[in-house]
C-alpha cells in the first residue's frame, strides 16, 4: 500500500476546520475515524511563518520554497564576487608581448601577400591581355541582347506557340516601348564612347597606355571564365573547423564514461556550458560543467580519446580544471595548429636586458602562446625526461638567467661531457664538463662548499637585528648588501644521474644535495638538477620529494613520470608519457602555477647562447662580479694568514720527499692549520684523495698514481702528488702575479 503524505492546509475564515478531506479516504483496516486536515496557522513560504521548520506527519521540510523576491543585496554581492567577469579589453590587446606579436604577424603577412603578387604582375597581365578579346566578345554581345530586348524572347515564343494572342500583342508593345529607349541610351552611349576614343587619340602616348591598360585590366576581368582566376592564391590556409557544443558533447560521450553515458542518454542534459564557446588565442575555449560525479581529471587521463571524439591532433587538445569553480567545471581549450608545429618564439631576453632572481624570469610558453615565467628564488628546479627530449636546452633559459643576474653566483656540473652547456664558462664561479671520476669529485667539492655555506649563511641571518631581517630569509635588501656575502647562489648539475649513482661520491653527493634542497630554500641558494634516468637508483627519493619546481618532458612509464612530478600526477590525468619523439621541449611544468601547465621550453641554441653568456660576461666585469672559474681565479680555501694553499702543501712535505699520499699531505694539513683544513681530515681516504685533488685542480696539479707507504707503513700504491709538480705551479702563480 503507498503511503500517503499530507500537505499542508491554508485555510480560510470561511471554512471549516473540522470538515473531512475530500478525495483522501482512510487506508482500509485502519480502524481510525475518516482522517481530517491538520490546521496549520503559519504555513511555509507565509512571511508570519515558523522559519526553523514544518513538521508534517512525522516529516521535517528542509528546502525552503522560492518566494519570487529578488535576493537582498548582500546576497547579490556574493554571487557577484562569485561569477566570472569577461575581459572589458582583449586579452591579447593588454598584453604587451602579445599584441606584438600579432602586429608582427600581421605585418608579415600583409608584406608576404604584397610580394607574392608583385612579382607576378607580369604574368597577371599576360592572361589579362590574353582573355581580353573574350570580355570584349562578351560586352558587345551584352549590350547588343540588352538593346533589343533579347531577355524577353522566349516569353513571345512562348505566347506564339501557345496562340495567346492577347499575350503577345502586350510583350511586343512592351518591347517596342523598352527598345525605343534603349537605342537612344545605346546610341548615346556610343557617341560618348566615340568622343573618348577621339580624345584619347590626341592625348599623349601615357595617356593612351594608361587608357588601353585599364581598358585591357576591365575587358580581361569580364572574359575571365568562373572556373579560373585573375589573382594565384598567396596564403594556402588550412583552417580549423569551429568548436561547437554539439562537437564538444558527441567528444565527451565517446570517452566511455558511465556518468556521461547516462547523461547522453537523457539528452545531454547533464552536459552544460556555462559560459559561450569563444576564440581564445590561437584557438577556442570551451567552458563545461560535467556532469555530477565527472571530474576533470576523468577527462584529462582519456585526452587522446577526446582528441579522437573532436577529431584533433593530440597536440592541439588540452583540457584544464577550473579549480577556483569546481572539481566538474572543465576548460576545454583546441588550438588551431598542433603545438609542436608552431614555431617557438625567441627567448625575451637573447637581445637585452638582465634578470633579478627575486622576481620571475621567462622560461617557455604554453599551450596558447602566453609566456610562462618561473621564480627560482626560494625553489629548487628539478627537469627529468628520457634522452633527447630537450631536457639539457631546458635547462638553458635558467642557467642564462641565471648568469643575466649580475649578483647571483653561478656554478655548472655537466657530468654528460659534450660541451652543451659550455656557454657557462663565460660567467660561472665553478664549471666542469665531463663524465670522469675527477668531474665527479669537483662537483662533489663544490656540494660540500654550498653545505658548509647553508651554517654560515644562517649564523649571519641570525645574528643580524630583527627589524633588518623581518623574515627570517635572504631578502633582496639583504642580498644587496654585499658585505654579508648572501647574494644568489645557483648550482646547476646536468645528467645528476652520473653523481647520484657513483659508488664512490654518489651517496655523500645525494646527502648534501638532499640537506641543501631542504635547508637552502631561505638561504637564497638555488639547487638545478637535471636527469635523464628518474629512478630511485639515480635520483635519491629525498631530492624528488623535497623539490618545489618540476618539468618533466616525455618519459616512457608511471614510475618516471610521478618521480618527477610528483606523487599520484600519473593517476590525476598529468601524464607525461603522453609526449612523442615530435613532442620536444613540451612538458609539464608543477610547482609555479596552482595547478600543472603545459610548456614548451625556449630554444636557445649554441650561437644565441654564447652572445647571451659574453653579454652575462661583460656587466659582471662592469659591476666587479665576476669571479672563480670565469675570472681565471684561484677559488681553493685561503688560510687565515692569507698563504696559498700550495705553500702549504710544500711546507707539509718533509725534506727528500719528492711524492706523497694525497690522505697523508690532507692529514698534515689539518695538523698544520686546523682551522682551515679541520674539514678535511673528517673525510674518509677516498674523501681526503677527491677533496685534495679538487682543490689542486685549478691550479692545473694532477694527483696520479705514486707509490709510497700508508698509515699502517705498508707499500701502496695511491693517488698522491709530485713534489715538482707543486713547484712549477706556484711558480706559474708568482709569475701571473707581478
Amino acid at each position: 500500500m503507498a503511503e500517503v503524505v499530507r500537505l499542508p492546509v491554508r485555510h480560510t475564515d470561511d471554512e471549516a476546520p473540522d470538515a473531512p478531506e475530500a478525495g483522501i479516504p482512510n487506508l482500509p483496516g485502519s480502524g481510525e475515524p475518516p482522517s481530517r486536515p491538520r490546521r496549520f496557522d503559519r504555513v511555509l513560504g507565509d512571511d508570519q511563518g515558523d522559519a526553523n521548520r514544518a513538521v508534517l506527519e512525522g516529516r521535517v521540510l528542509v528546502d525552503a520554497p522560492d518566494s519570487g523576491r529578488r535576493p537582498d543585496v548582500r546576497a547579490r554581492r556574493a554571487e557577484a564576487e562569485r561569477a566570472e567577469r569577461r575581459p572589458i579589453v582583449a586579452p591579447w590587446v593588454r598584453d604587451r608581448d602579445e599584441a606584438s606579436a600579432t602586429v608582427r604577424w600581421a605585418l608579415g603577412y600583409a608584406g608576404h601577400v604584397a610580394g607574392y603578387h608583385a612579382a607576378r604582375v607580369p604574368l597577371y597581365g599576360f592572361r589579362l591581355t590574353v582573355r581580353s578579346p573574350r570580355g570584349l566578345f562578351r560586352v558587345v554581345r551584352g549590350t547588343w541582347r540588352w538593346t533589343f530586348d533579347a531577355e524577353g524572347m522566349p516569353l513571345r515564343t512562348h505566347a506564339v506557340d501557345h496562340n495567346d494572342i492577347e499575350a503577345y500583342l502586350k510583350l511586343v508593345r512592351e518591347r517596342n516601348d523598352r527598345v525605343r529607349w534603349r537605342r537612344l541610351m545605346a546610341l548615346t552611349g556610343a557617341a560618348g564612347g566615340g568622343l573618348g576614343i577621339a580624345a584619347v587619340a590626341a592625348a599623349g602616348g601615357v595617356t593612351q597606355a594608361t587608357v588601353l591598360a585599364a581598358l585591357v585590366l576591365v575587358l580581361g576581368w569580364i572574359g575571365t571564365p568562373e572556373y579560373k582566376r585573375v589573382l594565384d592564391v598567396a596564403v594556402v590556409e588550412h583552417k580549423a573547423p569551429k568548436l561547437t557544443s554539439e562537437v564538444v558533447i558527441r567528444a565527451l560521450g565517446a570517452l566511455g564514461i558511465g556518468e556521461i553515458n547516462k547523461a547522453m542518454a537523457k539528452g545531454g542534459g547533464g552536459i552544460t556550458f556555462p559560459a559561450p564557446i569563444t576564440r581564445d588565442g590561437p584557438g577556442w575555449r570551451a567552458d563545461v560543467d560535467l556532469p555530477y560525479g565527472v571530474t576533470v581529471s576523468d577527462i584529462m587521463e582519456r585526452r587522446d580519446r577526446l582528441a579522437s571524439g573532436l577529431r584533433r591532433p593530440l597536440g592541439c587538445v588540452w583540457p584544464e580544471p577550473a579549480n577556483e569553480q569546481h572539481a566538474g567545471r572543465l576548460v576545454l581549450w583546441v588550438g588551431d595548429q598542433d603545438m609542436k608545429s608552431i614555431k617557438p618564439p625567441a627567448w625575451p631576453l637573447a637581445k637585452s636586458g638582465r634578470t633579478d632572481l627575486f622576481k620571475a624570469v621567462p622560461f617557455g610558453t604554453d599551450q596558447r602562446g602566453r609566456p610562462v615565467t618561473l621564480t627560482l628564488m626560494y625553489a629548487n628546479a628539478l627537469i627529468g625526461a628520457m634522452p633527447g627530449a630537450g631536457k639539457t636546452f631546458a635547462l638553458k633559459p635558467l642557467l642564462l638567467a641565471a648568469g643575466l643576474d649580475p649578483t647571483a653566483q653561478v656554478r655548472v656540473f655537466e657530468l654528460k661531457g659534450t660541451g652543451d652547456l659550455d656557454f657557462a664558462e663565460k660567467y660561472a664561479h665553478h664549471y666542469a664538463s665531463g663524465a670522469d671520476d675527477e668531474t665527479k669529485r669537483a662537483c662533489l667539492a663544490s656540494l660540500n662548499e654550498v653545505y658548509a655555506e647553508l651554517e654560515r649563511r644562517a649564523k649571519t641571518i641570525a645574528s643580524l637585528p630583527k627589524d633588518v631581517r623581518p623574515e627570517n630569509k635572504v631578502t633582496p635588501e639583504l642580498a644587496a648588501k654585499r658585505s654579508l656575502q648572501l647574494f644568489p647562489l645557483v648550482l646547476a648539475i646536468d645528467e645528476c644521474q652520473e653523481l647520484f649513482a657513483d659508488d664512490e661520491v654518489g651517496k655523500d653527493a645525494g646527502e648534501k644535495a638532499i640537506a641543501i634542497i631542504k635547508r637552502g630554500r631561505a638561504l637564497g641558494i638555488i639547487l638545478l638538477l637535471a636527469t635523464q634516468r628518474p629512478d630511485k637508483e639515480s635520483l635519491p627519493t629525498g631530492v624528488s620529494a623535497n623539490v618545489g619546481l618540476r618539468y618533466c618532458l616525455r618519459v616512457m612509464g608511471q614510475t618516471e613520470n610521478d618521480m618527477i612530478l610528483g606523487t599520484s600526477m600519473y593517476k590525476n590525468g598529468v601524464r607525461a608519457t603522453t609526449f612523442t619523439k615530435q613532442d620536444k621541449g613540451i612538458g609539464y611544468l608543477v610547482g609555479e602555477a596552482d595547478d600543472p601547465q603545459i610548456c614548451r621550453s625556449y630554444y636557445i641554441d649554441g650561437p644565441a647562447a654564447d652572445a647571451i653568456a659574453a653579454r652575462a660576461c661583460a656587466v659582471r666585469k662592469a659591476m666587479g662580479t665576476l669571479t672563480g672559474y670565469a675570472a681565471g681565479e684561484d677559488t681553493t680555501p685561503a688560510n687565515d694568514q692569507g698563504t696559498n694553499l700550495l705553500e702549504d702543501v710544500l711546507a707539509v712535505l718533509a725534506p727528500g720527499e719528492d711524492k706523497l699520499h694525497s690522505q697523508t699531505i690532507v692529514d698534515r694539513l689539518a695538523e698544520l692549520r686546523p682551522v682551515t683544513y679541520g674539514a678535511w681530515a673528517d673525510l674518509d681516504g677516498k674523501g681526503k684523495a677527491t677533496q685534495l685533488s679538487n682543490s689542486l685542480k685549478p691550479h692545473g696539479i694532477a694527483t696520479p698514481q705514486v707509490w709510497g707507504q700508508d698509515e699502517t707503513g705498508k707499500g701502496r700504491n695511491l693517488k698522491g702528488v709530485h713534489r715538482e709538480h707543486v713547484l712549477n705551479a706556484l711558480d706559474n702563480t708568482r709569475t701571473r702575479s707581478r
